[in-house]
């Protein structure tokens, strides 16, 4: 299916690697961009949810991935104008299990994207910290992966996995997926081990690798505790600088030169025009 979205799975089997971060972070750089966005929470943890002061909800995605209802209902407004978020819940854990002896049980999400991928020019999933049917499900649906990976040395090792993964998933049941660049999260350059990962990285795989940094920033920790992205806690802070770097960085490399108009979004009308900042969705919270 011909789409204009273009969607992003952010991956990482390691944990407390800025993933969620990542995702939540990014997904509020490009819609303060003016970028109609959509922040798919796959990780049972709902923290990406949690971080734009949405949930507990019912439905959720778990919802859609059994068939009880459609993705398109499950987009729910935040207080950035341009961004959606498809929230998660602790139900999301059962859903492994449950979708074992599902037919094409990797292309659930996938298939439930399709009422949806046109409304959005830019999607991300944030995946659960493992790489099970959840994240195999994200790999399958995506264009291209975003690794946030920590400038430590055991990230190397994990890294390597991961990359066969993505390849295997490529040659089997994704031929068009792409790696769409590794980020290089809380990074401290006072650091000697930092900066000496950062060369290792930078050295095997090139332009791979993003020119933007994220720094170690206490911001970037405190935001979700209130249950703000860190550009509407402190757009001011590193952290917050340093996503809407990144931002700026991917698409440029997308090159979007699509027109300006908003695309239609789930429920009629136009996404999120004008302003920068809008109203939840009724009965988005619970």
């Amino acid at each position: 299916m011909a789409s204009r979205s273009r969607v992003f799975a952010v991956v990482n089997q390691k944990g407390g690697v800025g993933k969620t971060t990542t995702a939540v972070n990014l997904a509020a750089s490009f819609a303060v961009s003016e970028r109609a966005t959509l922040l798919v929470d796959l990780d049972p943890q709902a923290n990406a949810t949690s971080a734009f002061g949405v949930g507990p909800v019912s439905p959720q995605i778990y919802d859609a991935l059994i068939g009880r209802c459609v993705m398109k209902d499950l987009a729910t407004a935040t207080d950035l104008r341009y961004l959606h978020v498809i929230p998660s819940g602790r139900d999301l854990y059962g859903a492994e299990i449950e979708l074992v002896a599902t037919p094409n049980r990797e292309r659930r999400l996938e298939r439930a994207f399709t009422d949806l991928r046109d409304a959005y020019e830019l999607v991300l999933i944030d995946c659960p910290p493992s790489l099970g049917l959840l994240t195999l499900n994200a790999l399958v649906a995506a264009d291209a992966v975003i690794i946030p990976m920590q400038c430590e040395y055991y990230a190397l090792e994990g890294l390597a996995g991961l990359l066969e993964t993505i390849d295997a998933v490529r040659q089997r049941l994704n031929a068009e997926l792409s790696l769409g660049g590794i980020v290089l999260t809380m990074a401290d350059h006072r650091n000697t081990l930092c900066r000496q990962v950062e060369a290792e990285v930078r050295s095997h795989f090139g332009d791979q690798v993003f020119a933007s940094v994220i720094p170690r920033n206490v911001r970037l920790s405190e935001a979700p505790s209130h249950g703000k992205p860190a550009l509407l806690y402190d757009i001011q802070s590193k952290g917050s600088t340093s996503y809407l770097r990144l931002a700026e960085e991917i698409l440029q490399r997308l090159a979007l030169r699509e027109s300006r108009i908003p695309p239609a979004v789930p429920g009629g009308g136009h996404a999120m025009p004008a302003s920068a900042v809008g109203e939840r969705k009724p009965g988005g919270d619970e």
